[in-house]
């Protein structure tokens, strides 16, 4: 069946392997635009991005024709090669093999977007470990908060 109408919004979260700090600030710009990039020749639209040295955060709107899942591999696989073909990276460069992905409402999108553009200020309070703690936790409550009772 085609789908008219869609409101597919993903915030990623990928992790560099082993949660190396192997993206350059130089090279930053450079990394966002190539996922960007990514993300709109997959049929999705890139809202906001954001590539810290050990991890990126970044919000589409997805197509239903492709799924998460399908759209990280593409990612991921895709700017490794990019990555490391234009040596943007100390060494060479990888991504952890899972990454999160966590749906958001229409009305969260501004909220999002700030969030992962100020990522320079959130990580001089807190690192990624305890950030990504807190997502776990956040959409752990979220979850059970939302469960129907019979």
């Amino acid at each position: 069946m085609k789908i008219e109408y869609n409101n597919l919004y993903t915030h990623f979260v990928f992790s560099t392997l082993k949660r190396q700090a192997l993206i350059p600030e130089r090279n930053r710009v450079r990394i966002e635009k190539y996922i960007t990039g990514i993300v709109n020749n997959n049929l999705s639209k890139s809202y906001a991005i954001y590539a810290n040295p050990e991890h990126v955060h970044f919000l589409v709107s997805r197509s239903p024709s492709i799924s998460e899942e399908r759209l990280a591999v593409v990612i991921a696989d895709s700017s490794e090669r990019f990555i490391n073909a234009n040596k943007l990276a100390g060494s060479k460069f990888l991504w952890q093999r899972s990454a999160s992905a966590f749906s958001i409402s229409k009305a969260d999108i501004d909220k999002v977007c700030k969030y992962i553009l100020n990522q320079p200020d959130h990580h001089k309070k807190m690192t990624f470990a305890e950030e990504y703690e807190q997502f776990i936790k956040y959409y752990q409550d979220t979850l059970q908060r939302n469960k129907v009772i019979r």
